[in-house]
């Protein structure tokens, strides 16, 4: 480990659907879990958001 190591940008976390999990770790394993929860709860709030956006669209129409 060099001196300078901490100053190195971090790789970011992706999950690539599919992919081989076999030679991950069990902490890499609990990293990609929650880094999908927490994908899955955004795309949530964008669904709810944009479903209320259509029920106020809808509603100017009726």
């Amino acid at each position: 480990m060099g001196l300078f190591d901490d100053d190195q940008p971090k790789k970011k976390l992706a999950h690539e659907i599919g992919s081989d999990l076999s030679l991950l770790s069990v902490d890499e394993l609990m990293q990609r879990i929650a880094l999908l929860n927490e994908e899955i709860a955004r795309l949530e709030a964008e669904r709810e958001r944009k479903s209320a956006s259509r029920s106020a669209a809808e509603g100017l129409f009726r």
